[in-house]
């Protein structure tokens, strides 16, 4: 096209160019706002202990891969033995750090969680960084192996027994922090007290948003009890991310939906290192090495929903927890 013919075309449809140009800049933009924060920390943790549960898939492999990469000893702790060995696998060929290990750890199993860290308090001399990340999302009324309602007692009993019991390791290593991984979910969500399975009504949205309001709960409390000892509690959203995490509700899904809903999903959601930045950023950042009790998303401290602020709530919370789980048992 001649320049004359170039000035013409751009003139005639300055408009239109001018829509086009703004709304692809705004896409980019919005793009970028959706993809979120990215943990800028540098630092390192040679001679560190770091234990991430759920670390064979997903962010929970992302955030392993970068803690080795940082030269920490990590631990995956991970409910199918032969997807995690595959995982460490892959995350010492690609960080260089040998030091990668998995432990059997079955959160849908209070025995299993009572072995896992009996074999941790006999086998390690400390532990820096607990990364409570594992967790079931809008799954069938299922049950626990000990009869609590699934996503209650993966999401929230199962993490909640796991760090009591491996509290006495992380305050020996103090500092050292707990990160526990929440959702946006829990703006949503109730703590039923009076029918806390669920068996009255069950509905999985209902009790994935009671499960993750647990999460934010429980490490209010947590925080405040910790006070003093050095180690620190911080809850987080990493994100709409996308995982298999999701796998319960998609069969449930129309073909054609799932096919009109592809190219809005692939633009808004994060993909697994993006969502697994707030993990990251929680556990390593030089500035949060005395801050403690917060909810972050996109590596920034975020107001939580009110009911997720409800003190006397969280000691509720806490006391029938540690009933459920047989705490002092």
């Amino acid at each position: 096209m001649a320049s004359f013919e170039m000035r013409e075309f751009v003139q005639q449809h300055c408009t239109g160019l001018c829509v086009l140009t703004f709304t692809g800049v705004g896409l980019i933009l919005l793009r970028r706002w959706m993809t979120g924060g990215v943990c800028r920390s540098r630092v390192r943790l040679d001679g560190k202990t770091v234990i991430v549960t759920g670390a064979n898939v997903g962010i929970g492999k992302e955030t392993a891969k970068d803690i080795a990469r940082r030269g920490a000893r990590v631990i995956l702790a991970c409910r199918d033995l032969e997807k995690a060995e595959k995982a460490a696998a892959k995350i010492r060929e690609e960080t260089g750090n040998g030091n990668v290990l998995i432990r059997k750890l079955d959160l849908a199993s209070l025995k299993s969680v009572r072995a896992f860290a009996k074999e941790i308090q006999d086998t390690e001399t400390q532990l820096d960084v607990l990364i409570n990340n594992a967790g079931i999302m809008w799954c069938p009324k299922w049950k626990t192996e000990d009869g609590f309602e699934m996503q209650f007692g993966v999401n929230h009993l199962g993490h909640f027994l796991l760090t009591n019991l491996l509290l006495d390791l992380l305050k020996k290593s103090a500092p050292s922090r707990i990160v526990n991984v929440a959702s946006l979910a829990h703006k949503r969500g109730k703590i039923n007290f009076d029918d806390i399975n669920l068996d009255q009504k069950y509905d999985s949205v209902v009790s994935y948003s009671q499960s993750k309001l647990a999460n934010v709960l429980f490490t209010r409390e947590l925080a405040k009890r910790l006070v003093g000892t050095g180690v620190t509690a911080n809850s987080l959203h990493p994100g709409l991310v996308m995982t298999d995490l999701g796998r319960h509700v998609l069969p449930t899904i129309s073909l054609l939906l799932k096919i009109a809903m592809t190219p809005l999903a692939l633009f808004m959601f994060k993909n697994s290192w993006q969502g697994a930045q707030t993990n990251i950023h929680c556990a390593v950042a030089e500035e949060l090495k005395h801050t403690t009790g917060l909810y972050f998303s996109d590596c920034a401290p975020k107001e939580p929903a009110p009911q997720a602020k409800d003190g006397e709530v969280a000691r509720r919370l806490w006391d029938l927890s540690a009933q459920m789980v047989g705490l002092d048992k």
